[in-house]
């Protein structure tokens, strides 16, 4: 009969001196916060009721909380860093709500993805705001599906959250976030078909991804190989 492995201590024990220095560390250094440190990319969606911003640092926590947000979407999802047990600490410690909800920043969107957006964005307490690393690609596509399924607004229109201004660069791989947009409102430009619908009965997620990988190979090619001089 086998026995049960004990989980391993996290290395980022905030009960502990050791723990708690070595989180702040890989808050600042091993996940960049001091390039976010004077700098959220913080956006409302909403006014007063979603925004949108970059990973938070528990100071930011502490403020979000005085400028009375009840919900925080942690797009990064759950792991053993010191970037996610101080926040979650700070949510705590402060009265925020933290909610883990992975998404991708290379990667479409899945059924379940879409499903579960749709249904946080139906239950949470507002006001909300949502972040992943920077701010610009994960928080960018949840950023449309709230536009859309909360405030009602049209994909083609709702795609501009996904823009410069957030710091999402579509020319790379993060562009299958724009691709996967594409493609329902090109799959859908005769029929009008609803775009929950059309996750539902008509998205392949694998076949939409392959068809970008496709086309951003070619391109490569094209701009980075055929056309050097």
């Amino acid at each position: 009969m086998s026995e049960t492995k004990e989980a391993k201590p996290s290395r980022f024990d905030l009960s502990t001196p050791q723990g708690r220095r070595r989180a702040n560390a890989d808050l600042i250094w091993g996940d960049h916060g001091f390039l976010r440190a004077r700098f959220s990319n913080f956006h409302w969606i909403e006014p007063g009721v979603m925004a949108r911003a970059n990973q938070p640092s528990p100071e930011q926590v502490a403020r979000y909380a005085e400028e009375g947000f009840k919900t925080i979407l942690n797009l990064r999802g759950t792991s053993d860093t010191g970037f996610y047990h101080l926040e979650r600490e700070a949510c705590v410690r402060h009265g925020i709500t933290m909610i883990d909800a992975k998404m991708y920043s290379r990667e479409p969107p899945g059924v379940e993805e879409i499903r579960r957006a749709k249904d946080l964005f139906e239950t949470i307490q507002y006001p909300a705001l949502m972040h992943c690393k920077s701010g610009a690609d994960r928080a960018g596509v949840m950023a449309v599906l709230y536009k859309h399924f909360k405030m009602g607004v049209p994909i083609e229109a709702a795609v501009e959250q996904l823009g410069l201004k957030y710091l999402h660069v579509k020319q790379g791989k993060t562009g299958m976030i724009d691709f996967f947009f594409a493609t329902y409102l090109a799959e859908t430009k005769e029929s009008g078909k609803a775009f929950i619908d059309w996750v539902e009965q008509d998205y392949d997620k694998a076949k939409v991804k392959a068809a970008f990988m496709s086309e951003w190979w070619a391109n490569v090619l094209v701009d980075r190989i055929l056309r050097r001089e």
